[in-house]
């Protein structure tokens, strides 16, 4: 493996240390995007119940900063006073928050996917050109030099379509798993403010 590193080149260190990036934060959304961080069971069932919700801010900051859905609700919680248009654009603008925050780094991902099939055709350019320098400045035209030349050059892009494939599959992966948690956070707290509210309102009369 070493040596393989070694024969591609100087590219070859920022093609692995992408590696390394993608791997890490394929680790850390792999556990924050889990649906029991995010949606946790016990929460839902609360908002599945009947009990009365505390308005106090120390309690919407404690539910606020337990899951992505506890800060919406939160959010909700906190302006459940509001005009049916200015909940509505409250409630949006917090899950647009927690979509954000639920994408974070993957947009770094999706550059390293692009990035890495380039910096490895970089590397092959840059040794086929020592490739052909070298023949030209020892005045061989040899094909077994040749060939082994070319070769060499390649890793460079192996390596960095190796690592941009994974990349890119990861990339897709979480941005769809962050959309299906979005659409379930929305739709949950749709119907717990739509119940919420009409009872609210139920009970101002």
């Amino acid at each position: 493996m070493l040596d393989i590193v070694i024969t591609g080149g100087w590219l070859m260190l920022p093609i692995l240390l992408c590696s390394v990036v993608v791997g890490a934060i394929c680790l850390e959304r792999w556990w924050t995007l889990r649906r029991e961080e995010v949606i946790p069971a016990e929460l839902l069932s609360q908002l599945q119940s009947s009990q009365t919700w505390s308005s106090d801010s120390k309690a919407l900051a404690e539910l606020a900063v337990a899951s992505p859905l506890g800060y919406v609700i939160a959010a909700g919680l906190n302006g459940i006073d509001l005009q049916t248009d200015a909940f509505q654009r409250v409630m949006q603008s917090t899950i647009d928050n927690v979509a954000h925050e639920l994408e974070r780094y993957l947009t770094l991902v999706g550059i390293i996917a692009s990035i890495t099939p380039l910096m490895g055709i970089l590397g092959t350019v840059f040794g086929m050109i020592d490739v052909f320098s070298t023949l030209v400045s020892a005045g061989q035209g040899d094909a077994k030099i040749l060939a082994g030349g070319i070769s060499t050059a390649l890793v460079t892009s192996a390596a960095g379509l190796s690592v941009a494939i994974p990349a890119l599959i990861a990339h897709r992966f979480f941005l769809r798993k962050v959309d299906e948690l979005i659409l379930e956070i929305d739709s949950i707290s749709q119907r717990f403010f739509d119940r919420l509210r009409v009872d609210v309102s139920a009970d101002s009369h």
